[in-house]
């Protein structure tokens, strides 16, 4: 009996750590800060380090020569002017603006066409790099504008209930640099929600790795492998975590590359302007009166600030637990997967196994590559945040470029791995469904 009672008062002890655990790095709130929450216990020093980042990530930078000397660099070419403009509320961005315009959140992408660099993992286009900047500073003309325009997909249950799915068709225009080069590639990508990215780069590789399974010897159909990349701090390949793609092996290079991509801010790891050599304008524009735009301070200041950002804490109610239960029966669980326990004892919930995954060719790129990734493959999404960002912040876009609208309607998109849990899903009945995307909503 004794040895019965020490056991019961030992697990307790370890369910209040884990309880104070994630009350250190959850939140409860429902307004429209709920991603903007600051981890528990920090120090004085680290307090300092999350503000600075807060700072650097939410004022605009302006183009140099400039009296702000600590924000000047912008561009010469850029599609963005600061962090949050297309992370609004440290949320995902949109596709379209409240003025019906193409927003800033969604960026095009450009690649020679199935062809894989070290560094990088992709050849960028000769004449306009790898990403189309949408604005220029003074004297230094913009790239191009994205086109978009959608095909419309229908998709039915066996029930009679149909969906309408929109598949983007995209393309670029008022290209003011010469045409595209003939074997380029044009993608979308949205900006995702900055959740959980601190805890992502915590869980143990090992954790990750043992659910990969390249040529699905289980014969389970699911056949999750992971994407080795190019470390630009250590020079040598390691496990991708980040990005649509897994193409960013830390937090601190996810953060230096969008720094360098979307606003033409040089960085220890990203040191060149950017900018190619058939653009002349940008190359002759004014430079900022440091060596580099973000020193590594305030890029590492940056990176602490969206690694220590609390995660939504999930709500369970007699519905939500329903619908995870047919979440994980149905198969989804099998690649989003739930939890994992990092190395202080903390549990954490993404839902995500961070592998690669064929999603069949509905959703594939045209021909894009990032490393080891091919064009029909996706880092699973992870899910914690993804439906209380639509109802409090009214983000309304997922997958890779936002076609979906609906928690639903992305449901729909998958294929390829998920194609068995996709058929099983819409095989459920409808209050089952509803049961799923109530759970998905809760996160």
């Amino acid at each position: 009996m004794t040895k019965k009672i020490l056991l019961l008062s030992a697990n307790l002890l370890v369910c209040g750590y884990l309880l104070q655990a994630n009350e250190d790095f959850e939140t409860n709130d429902i307004s429209k800060q709920f991603l903007s929450k600051q981890n528990n216990n920090l120090s004085e020093s680290e307090n300092e380090k999350f503000i600075l980042g807060k700072s650097f990530f939410r004022i605009p930078w302006v183009e140099a020569p400039s009296a702000t000397t600590a924000r000047d660099g912008l561009g010469p070419l850029f599609s963005a002017n600061s962090c949050i403009s297309c992370h609004p509320h440290n949320g995902a961005g949109t596709v379209f603006t409240k003025e019906n315009q193409i927003s800033r959140s969604l960026v095009t992408r450009f690649s020679i066409k199935d062809t894989i660099d070290f560094h990088n993992g992709f050849l960028p286009d000769t004449i306009y790099g790898s990403q189309l900047s949408i604005n220029g500073i003074k004297d230094v003309k913009y790239e191009g504008k994205p086109k978009l325009h959608y095909k419309k997909i229908i998709e039915k249950y066996p029930d009679g209930i149909k969906v309408i799915l929109s598949k983007p068709l995209i393309d670029v225009v008022d290209l003011n640099y010469g045409k595209l080069s003939s074997d380029t590639t044009i993608t979308h990508r949205i900006a995702p929600a900055l959740i959980g990215m601190g805890l992502i780069e915590k869980i143990q590789e090992k954790d990750i790795l043992i659910h990969q399974d390249i040529n699905d010897t289980n014969n389970d159909g699911i056949s999750g492998k992971a994407n080795f990349v190019y470390d630009r701090k250590s020079g040598t390949k390691r496990l991708g975590r980040f990005t649509w793609k897994a193409s960013s092996p830390t937090l601190l290079q996810q953060t230096a590359s969008a720094f360098q991509t979307d606003m033409g801010l040089t960085n220890s790891l990203y040191p060149f302007e950017n900018c190619t050599s058939e653009q002349k304008e940008c190359l002759d524009a004014p430079k900022s009166r440091d060596s580099l735009d973000v020193p590594d301070e305030r890029l590492e200041a940056v990176a602490f600030y969206i690694a220590n950002l609390k995660v939504p804490k999930p709500i369970v109610t007699k519905k939500t637990t329903k619908g995870k239960a047919l979440f994980s029966k149905i198969g989804c669980a099998d690649c989003h997967i739930p939890s994992y326990t990092l190395n202080n004892g903390s549990i954490i919930s993404p839902y995500s196994d961070f592998l690669l995954h064929d999603m069949g060719s509905r959703l594939a790129d045209n021909g894009r590559v990032e490393f080891d990734a091919l064009p029909n493959e996706w880092r699973t999404q992870p899910l914690w945040g993804i439906g209380k960002r639509s109802w409090i912040l009214k983000q309304t876009n997922y997958l890779h470029d936002g076609r979906a609208k609906t928690l639903e309607e992305t449901i729909l998109w998958h294929d390829g791995e998920a194609k068995q849990a996709k058929h099983r899903f819409k095989n459920l009945s409808k209050n089952e469904r509803n049961a799923i995307i109530k759970f998905l909503g809760g996160l």
